[in-house]
């Protein structure tokens, strides 16, 4: 999971939700011209890639997910601080299979076990083998909310097990033959934007991968 730097919410947006007032409509009824845009918001925000797995996405490949769920937290329908970009499409009511993540977690939250993309040291919860498994910490304090947040939006699965087996494997070949120090800034890289404004699918398994492997050689 890698942290997420929310950003202003579109213009419109705001401009709509001021003639609202103080009532909240349904979700389907969010004009489409707005929604988009808010789509174009998460999507560059987030670095074209999922909130919660890492895996790249697009305006087709992604669907807004309410991290507060919108049927418990009606009152943030609407709120961008809570709207973010899940992968596997639109259609709650058929997602793609296996599900995972937005759609896997559908309705659930919980304020002390899920651990949200929003707060700068979510990555900090999570750890992972060279074979693409994800893992709790070790860490007494994150470990429940880590499991938790593992198996509620299915992340141990094995179609994104071998996904970020096969992120690793790519990063520690071009790895190969690095001294500390520029595999640190290899890791650094892979923490960064490309020219498109994108990260690189699953980059916090891989700076996590790069910088094990750096203590692993100490």
């Amino acid at each position: 999971m890698k942290y997420i730097q929310k950003d202003e919410p579109p213009i419109r947006l705001t401009q709509w939700k001021q003639k609202l007032g103080l009532r909240t409509p349904n979700w389907k009824s969010f004009p489409q011209a707005i929604k988009n845009e808010v789509y174009e918001g998460l999507l560059k925000e987030q670095g074209y890639i999922c909130c919660y797995c890492g895996r790249p996405i697009s305006r087709r490949e992604c669907h807004i997910e309410h991290f507060r769920p919108k049927s418990v937290y009606k009152e943030l329908t609407f709120e961008y601080t809570n709207l973010i970009a899940s992968c596997q499409g639109e259609d709650e009511d058929r997602p793609r299979t296996p599900v995972h993540c937005g759609h896997k977690k559908h309705a659930w939250f919980s304020e002390e076990l899920m651990v949200s993309p929003l707060q700068e040291d979510c990555a900090d919860y999570f750890k992972y083998s060279g074979f693409g498994e994800i893992l709790p910490t070790e860490d007494k304090e994150k470990e429940a909310a880590a499991k938790e947040t593992i198996r509620r939006l299915a992340l141990h699965i094995d179609k994104l097990v071998k996904l970020r087996r096969a992120a690793i494997d790519a990063a520690l070949l071009v790895s190969d033959g690095l001294s500390d120090d520029e595999i640190n800034q290899l890791a650094r890289g892979y923490e960064q934007r490309d020219n498109d404004g994108r990260f690189t699918p699953f980059s916090s398994v891989i700076t996590y991968m790069l910088r094990q492997l750096v203590v692993v050689k100490s």
